[in-house]
């Protein structure tokens, strides 16, 4: 194989090296597109393992949750550490590009930079103010307050978008101007029956109705999505961005990917907070693949095997190469960035 510059040249069993040509031998070894990290929260990588037996609400809540306060109270030099770290672990398992929700406003994203600085990987950082709305606040509708909305725009000059914490956090007046915003857009949503429960109560509406408010690139998690939401997620061109071992992690359920699919949904996968799960694209689509099926009792689709392909990979290779699309081009299409891949 012959490459030239970013692109691949020529492929053939003839090649020969020319004068002066670099060459490698990548005998036993796999060549492919770089893996993407469609949805990580890489900040809380100094808490890995904390509180392993706690409930989402209670360990990674935006305002109560224990991480925000591992992450107001530790020293920013061993946040940019573990971060730096766990940029190295992504290099190592093929992921070459990953979109991170960066808590902290400014200084937050401006760690990230820093600490990616030297590292062959593109982060596409997603930044969020540090203001949520108690639930008088969304029921009347309250809109975002001047002195945030300058925050907000200041910190998106130097950021890639915004990664909103949920519809839960917001009136619809809020996330309707999060919706102007010109930069990339992603929200949670529908990740746990809770969150669905309190939306419905505060609003009357599901969850990924009141998301959608947002107009997002990409929805994270739809654990709990009902065909309708998923169908709604389809007229307003959503993506959606599964974390799979995540959920499973916090004993929140599996999202039905075969239903996605079925619906027509573009599907990428993500690997949420490294605070409890690892951030390996390999190990989140041999538990996708194998969890749809149990829960199916049936193959989620036929596989093809290759005798070029190694065992690893036989395990993944799936009709139309469904899981591996969701770990590349997916959401370098949804977001029209195939410079991700």
């Amino acid at each position: 194989m012959r490459i030239s510059g970013k692109h691949i040249g020529q492929i053939g069993t003839k090649l020969l090296p020319q004068k002066n040509e670099v060459t490698l031998d990548g005998e036993g070894l796999l060549m492919m597109p770089g893996l993407v990290n469609s949805h990580t929260h890489i900040g809380d990588s100094i808490a890995k393992d904390i509180g392993i037996d706690s409930g989402v609400e209670e360990k990674i809540h935006p305002v109560s949750g224990f991480k925000q306060k591992i992450l107001k109270n530790s020293d920013k030099h061993h946040l940019a550490s573990f971060v730096k770290n766990s940029c190295i672990s992504m290099i190592r398992k093929g992921i070459t590009s990953f979109i991170d929700f960066r808590e902290g406003g400014s200084e937050g994203i401006n760690l990230l930079k820093n600490a990616t600085l030297g590292i062959p990987i593109r982060p596409v950082i997603l930044g969020r103010i540090e203001y949520y709305q108690d639930l008088r606040s969304i029921k009347n509708n309250t809109p975002i307050p001047q002195f945030h909305k300058s925050s907000l725009q200041n910190f998106l000059l130097n950021c890639d978008g915004l990664g909103i914490s949920g519809p839960n956090e917001f009136s619809d007046s809020a996330l309707q101007y999060f919706a102007k915003t010109r930069k990339i857009r992603a929200i949670h949503s529908a990740e746990t029956e809770e969150s669905n429960k309190i939306s419905k109560k505060i609003s009357g509406k599901t969850e990924t109705q009141r998301a959608l408010l947002a107009k997002p690139n990409f929805l994270v998690h739809m654990t709990y999505a009902s065909k309708k939401d998923l169908v709604l997620a389809i007229k307003n061109r959503a993506s959606i961005v599964v974390c799979p071992r995540a959920n499973g992690s916090l004993a929140e359920g599996i999202p039905d990917v075969d239903v996605m699919l079925d619906a027509g949904c573009n599907i990428a996968i993500g690997t949420d907070n490294v605070m409890i799960n690892s951030p390996d694209m390999f190990r989140e689509m041999d538990y996708l693949w194998k969890v749809s099926m149990a829960m199916k009792k049936k193959r989620l689709v036929q596989k093809i095997y290759s005798r070029w392909l190694p065992q690893m990979l036989q395990n993944f290779w799936v009709e139309k190469l469904e899981l591996f699309k969701m770990v590349t081009w997916q959401i370098a299409y949804s977001l029209k960035n195939m410079q991700l891949i």
